[in-house]
């Protein structure tokens, strides 16, 4: 049985470019797609307006089979894409990701709806520094907060960041999403690995993933807070590897 590609989908604010390291120490020995949402075909793209239309045209130009990994807002993508397709998407990788990213009443674990709000308000205002506000966001209390600032930055500086329509759009799926009502219909075997130390996505988010989807396992990093490929690059690629060459 060969194994199967690997799609990784990057999180709010950054692009493909942040899998690269990834991409070289990963020991799968297949292809490995990673594509902007919206992104490559689907950039410009006015039906992929909502998350499930871009699911849908990212589907339309993936492998016909495949492992599908995400990090925060592309694990939520890889969530709906795993339910939307469940014929294409064979398992499921969840990196620092969560059902729903801001606070309810009956939702603990998610940042404050005013902070979302304030972040999209300096987003129209100045898109250059809300995104480097997000990223140190992203790093803060990890063990390593500033090598990992510093990796992430460059990972993300190789490139041009998303213009603001696509970052403006992508922030409202944040805002909006709440998967928790369709966790028990997403048949695929999950892996689940989060940061100790994660600010964005709390750690109790990644539990209740796990304690909710059918078939899921979480791997927690010690140390780690939002960004855990970057933190420990060796050991995020060893359990994806692990998770892809599985029987």
């Amino acid at each position: 049985m060969s194994v199967l590609p690997l799609v990784l989908l990057h999180g709010w604010g950054t692009h493909a470019g942040v899998w690269a390291d990834v991409i070289a120490r990963l020991d799968l020995g297949l292809a490995v797609f990673a594509p902007d949402y919206p992104g490559g075909e689907v950039a410009g793209s006015a039906a992929a307006c909502t998350i499930e239309a871009a699911v849908d045209e990212l589907a339309a130009i993936a492998p016909e089979r495949c492992v599908v990994a995400g990090w925060s807002l592309g694990g939520q993508l890889a969530l709906v894409w795993a339910r939307r397709h469940p014929q294409q998407v064979a398992r499921v990788a969840l990196i620092a990701s969560t059902p729903c990213f801001v606070s309810a009443p009956d939702w603990a674990h998610g940042m404050a709806t005013a902070t979302l709000a304030g972040f999209a308000a300096e987003l129209a205002a100045d898109p250059a520094a809300t995104l480097r506000r997000f990223l140190l966001l992203e790093t803060r209390d990890d063990a390593q907060a500033r090598a990992v600032a510093r990796r992430l930055d460059a990972a993300l500086s190789a490139r041009p960041p998303a213009d603001r329509d696509v970052l403006a759009r992508t922030l409202d799926w944040l805002r909006d999403i709440d998967l928790r009502a369709v966790l028990p219909d997403i048949r695929q075997k999950v892996l689940v690995l989060h940061g100790d130390r994660d600010r964005i996505t709390p750690p109790a988010a990644g539990e209740y993933l796990a304690a909710h989807l059918p078939q899921a396992r979480l791997v927690t990093l010690s140390g780690a807070a939002h960004a855990p490929f970057i933190s420990y690059p060796d050991a995020v690629c060893k359990l994806m590897t692990d998770f892809c060459n599985e029987r």
